[in-house]
């Protein structure tokens, strides 16, 4: 397939990469004419995928690093990377906000770019990391080495396929593939097709190993799906943020792809129509209707499963996301064992947040009541002693079932929604909730169905101040039930 018509698209036009290159080159400048005249021994380079020419189209996020000699404190690159960053900031009248990786660093905008100047230590000389962000130049140094000028579209192809099935980005919310990855992928097949090819026929713990360092087997790696070792790091797996889902994710959409492009009944016209799609956002059905008709519409489809779905909503302190969102799959995910451990089924589950104000967690149950009693097992009937210890500390009418001592008790919740509130109300010691969230899910939650939280949905979204409005919130979040309802929708077209 020709794929000129959607490169067309992906590249960045020449205007955007002057206005890119004109922003990074003045802000490196002042941070470097800066460390020159108050004698700061440290420079600043671009990294990323601007450095390697690999960036989407309108996503040109600028990465500036700061490197530090290797011998100093952590403290002092601490210090002096956010002051040279707050100063390059303020100096071109930009906004900023820190954010914290393996130590802080700055986020700004600067003539309507979005730039992280970023401090780290100078690894020159094959020393090894004193931060994960160490480790940034050295990938750009070897991307720029080894890719090809003619495989820089075959990445931007490879992105934007990845973007628009939903598999794109490291972090944890997405728990997909790194930009890294992506580049090293072409590295490995040459091409996008060759790479989707490739990956059609992936099994779980796929090793691939560019520089033969002989690591891949290693025990450390053993349960990640993908293992591909850094290049420049024999003992990283550049895939280990990568989660199951989205490692499968990608071969079935792979799958799905070359259904089409190796489809002879279809003529070129109609196959490039088709596959073009891969590359564009999914176009939802509720795209052009208000909030109100499409929270009927999903109203509707819960009601079709004949389902109970509670809605837990609470706010969130200030964190970054890389901390929340770990926080928050581990608190949904052990509220949903302990329904499951007492006999209530739990569908389907997930989690929402605006990252700033709001947290959501949708609960599809199966079984969502109880009768009045439940048997109680105790011990086999063979050893007495247990027998006996077990009677007296019931006093109740025990009677043997199969093997079992057991006894008929009155259950304490009857609803699934019962059990939740007493949950969060008295037994919160017995989940594992994150701690930067616990006050807050305690405290201030509200426990709705799913009727009664969307019937209400304009009082939602109406507390605080937040990047988006309270509409816009209402979308996101009514999206993300679209996405709940209708689970791989985005891998195929």
């Amino acid at each position: 397939m020709n794929y000129e018509l959607i490169l067309e698209k992906l590249r960045p036009a020449q205007e955007e990469i002057g206005a890119v290159r004109e922003t990074t080159e003045k802000v490196i400048c002042f941070i470097n004419e800066t460390c020159r005249d108050e004698g700061i021994d440290a420079k600043a380079y671009i990294v990323g995928s601007v450095a390697k020419k690999t960036w989407l189209s309108g996503k040109s996020d600028i990465d500036i690093f700061i490197t530090f000699p290797y011998e100093e404190e952590m403290d002092y690159l601490k210090e002096k990377g956010l002051y040279l960053a707050y100063k390059a900031n303020n100096h071109f009248k930009g906004t900023a906000s820190e954010h914290y990786a393996s130590h802080p660093y700055l986020t700004c905008d600067i003539d309507g770019l979005e730039i992280d100047i970023v401090p780290c230590y100078d690894l020159s000389g094959g020393k090894p990391i004193k931060s994960a962000v160490d480790r940034t130049i050295l990938h750009t140094n070897y991307i720029k080495a080894n890719l090809k000028k003619e495989q820089e579209d075959e990445v931007l192809l490879l992105k934007k396929f990845m973007d628009a099935v939903g598999t794109y980005g490291s972090e944890f919310k997405t728990g997909g593939f790194a930009g890294y990855l992506c580049e090293l992928l072409i590295l490995k097949y040459l091409t996008f097709e060759e790479t989707l090819r490739a990956a059609q026929n992936w099994k779980f713990h796929t090793m691939i190993d560019l520089e033969g360092f002989g690591t891949a087997k290693d025990k450390i790696f053993k349960e990640d799906p993908l293992v591909f070792i850094d290049p420049t790091d024999k003992n990283r797996n550049v895939g280990a943020a990568l989660r199951i889902e989205k490692f499968v994710d990608f071969i079935v959409a792979s799958r799905n792809f070359l259904d089409i492009l190796d489809d002879n009944d279809l003529n070129e016209e109609e196959k490039e129509a088709k596959l073009i799609e891969f590359f564009k956002p999914l176009h939802k059905g509720h795209l052009d209707k208000s909030n109100d008709e499409i929270a009927k519409d999903i109203l509707e489809s819960f009601k079709d499963r004949e389902t109970q779905t509670l809605v837990i909503k609470f706010p969130i302190p200030e964190m970054s996301a890389d901390a929340l969102h770990p926080q928050l799959l581990k608190t949904i995910k052990s509220i949903c064992e302990k329904i499951e451990i007492e006999e209530f089924s739990v569908f389907k589950y997930a989690y929402w947040t605006d990252e700033e104000k709001y947290v959501i967690f949708t609960i599809e149950l199966n079984v969502f009541k109880q009768g009045k009693y439940y048997i109680h097992k105790g011990p086999k009937v063979w050893p007495k002693k247990a027998c006996d210890n077990f009677k007296e500390k019931w006093q109740d009418a025990l009677y043997p079932l199969d093997e079992f001592m057991v006894l008929t008790r009155e259950r304490q919740f009857k609803t699934a929604e019962d059990f939740i509130r007493g949950l969060l109300d008295e037994n919160i010691h017995i989940i594992k909730v994150g701690k930067s969230i616990k006050d807050a899910l305690c405290n201030d939650y509200i426990l709705l169905e799913i009727d009664e939280f969307l019937n209400d949905l304009d009082n939602q979204f109406d507390y605080g101040i937040s990047k988006k409005t309270g509409e816009e919130l209402a979308y996101d979040y009514l999206d993300s039930l679209d996405d709940f309802l209708n689970p791989g929708q985005y891998i195929k077209r």
